[in-house]
């Protein structure tokens, strides 16, 4: 008999809808295993189950406060310990993960999708629409950088948790700034509030983001956003085995359109006729592209924005738990029925527990020369791209890789066993575990990720390299080794 197993929060309204879907499906009620039961270690089987899901560990503070591995539980709606949260995350599901059961969220991908500099690098590197971006470490960088209107998002945060829509005057506007957040200061400490303020007093806005870098910044240039009778809006766009399924329309008067935050669905039908055909396809194939990069997982939840010509478009987030959009019925499915429906269908296969990664995609560079120790099996040339790894099962690459010129590089889950860079890498992001990941200077540093036990990089322009993460039990930093080397960075492996 077909079975399910759930982890999440007992009770929860995903729940609820997820297990009411699986029954209409003429599954038996879904298996219901707590975040934290998961945290507290506790050992499960799985209960039989074909498949577990995993669904958001949100709206319970003892499960937060597991995740953070804190004292004591946070205050209602308190920005605190996000980057632990998702190291907790992470973990727990890693846990879920030894099970052996297949997963419906690909456990390297859920760590990818809560990271917003790796996602949005991620995103990047496969040609999906996003706007730029750099990281900062608190306000007078961003300041500093120069751009007009950016968006600042805590790396780890969700449903707009500490997410800063930030305005500078121009010339004939020295000194005036603007910010629009739903965060607020109150007695020293960060809280997430269900409107969206706005602020005008630099001091208070350098408080609240310089509060909010503690693990650092996601900042993006900000796409002035279409609107529709009177309203901005931005589409939450459901993906479920690689094809569009549901799309809701989220209007608001703010550059906040998160529908928690007072705002409203919008017009479907209309949005649709005011975009056009043309355009509306070429963003559902982005949507799709975007979820692409997430073989792994079942369903993705894309956040997409088109510009106020119709014509342009980006990707603004995706989510793992996107799919919360309750009454939202497509061909009389709501979402939950529609991703059983793809998973009893076979159109959606859950890759095997002992699988850590999908063969990788072509990764966006220059043209470069790449030598491997087994041809049949290794890497290839094309015009102005660079496929970095093998088609290896579990991702594993076992060759010297010299790339020649300035390149983008990509690692998916893997073993650099003896790879060797020599390169100017202005970006170098790890999509997963893997032993090794080092370069220039990545969205404000390199993203080294589980399982880094050592990191050695020599050269310059090297700066803000951040080493480690959940299971790395030591690093060399780097930052600043531009002394010991010269025009180019390598990264060495053992």
């Amino acid at each position: 008999m077909t079975a399910i197993t759930v982890v999440g929060v007992p009770g929860n309204r995903r729940v609820r809808l997820f297990r009411d879907a699986a029954v209409a499906a003429g599954l038996p009620e879904p298996t219901v295993v707590s975040w934290r039961d998961v945290c507290a270690g506790a050992r499960v089987d799985g209960g039989g189950s074909s498949w577990i899901r995993l669904e958001s560990p949100g709206e319970d503070a003892e499960t937060d406060r597991l995740l953070r591995g804190a004292g004591s539980e946070a205050a209602h709606g308190e920005i605190v310990g996000l980057a632990a949260w998702h190291r907790g995350l992470v973990a727990a599901a890693r846990r879920v993960e030894a099970w052996g059961v297949p997963l419906l969220t690909a456990v390297d991908e859920l760590d990818v999708m809560f990271d917003k500099r790796r996602c949005h690098a991620l995103l990047r590197s496969r040609g999906v629409a996003v706007p730029d971006a750099f990281a900062a470490a608190g306000y007078e960088e961003i300041r500093e950088r120069g751009w007009r209107r950016v968006f600042v998002k805590p790396p780890h945060g969700s449903s707009a948790s500490g997410v800063v829509a930030l305005g500078f005057g121009g010339a004939r506007e020295r000194g005036r700034v603007v910010a629009y957040t739903s965060a607020a200061l109150d007695g020293g400490k960060l809280y997430n509030e269900l409107r969206v303020h706005r602020y005008t007093d630099e001091r208070t806005i350098a408080a609240i983001v310089d509060r909010l870098a503690v693990d650092g910044l996601h900042v993006e240039r900000w796409l002035p956003k279409a609107s529709h009778d009177g309203l901005v809006f931005d589409l939450r766009v459901l993906v479920v085995a690689g094809r569009v399924s549901h799309v809701v329309v989220r209007t608001g008067r703010s550059p906040m359109t998160n529908l928690h935050l007072g705002n409203a669905r919008g017009d479907l039908p209309g949005v649709r006729a005011a975009v056009g055909e043309e355009h509306w396809a070429a963003a559902m194939r982005t949507c799709e592209a975007a979820a692409a990069c997430f073989p792994g997982s079942l369903h993705v939840g894309v956040d997409l924005m088109f510009g106020r010509d119709h014509g342009t478009h980006a990707v603004a987030e995706v989510n793992a738990f996107g799919d919360l959009l309750p009454g939202l019925l497509v061909a009389g499915r709501d979402t939950y029925s529609a991703e059983l429906d793809a998973l009893l269908s076979g159109r959606f296969t859950a890759p095997s527990p002992s699988v850590t990664a999908a063969p990788p995609s072509p990764v966006a560079g220059v043209q470069a020369q790449v030598v491997a120790d087994q041809p049949s099996q290794s890497v290839g040339r094309e015009s102005s791209r660079l496929i970095a790894l093998p088609q290896l099962a579990g991702g594993t690459v076992r060759a010297p890789i010299r790339v020649s010129e300035p390149a983008t590089v990509t690692a998916l889950p893997g073993t650099f066993a003896r790879g060797t860079v020599a390169a100017r890498l202005p970006h170098v992001v790890l999509a997963g575990p893997s032993d090794v990941v080092a370069g220039q200077r990545a969205l404000g540093g390199v993203v080294a990720g589980p399982g880094v036990p050592r990191v050695v990089v020599a050269g310059s322009g090297v700066s803000g390299v951040a080493v480690g993460g959940q299971g790395a039990p030591r690093g060399e930093s780097a930052a600043g080794a531009a002394a010991r080397g010269g025009a180019t960075e390598s990264w060495a492996v053992r």
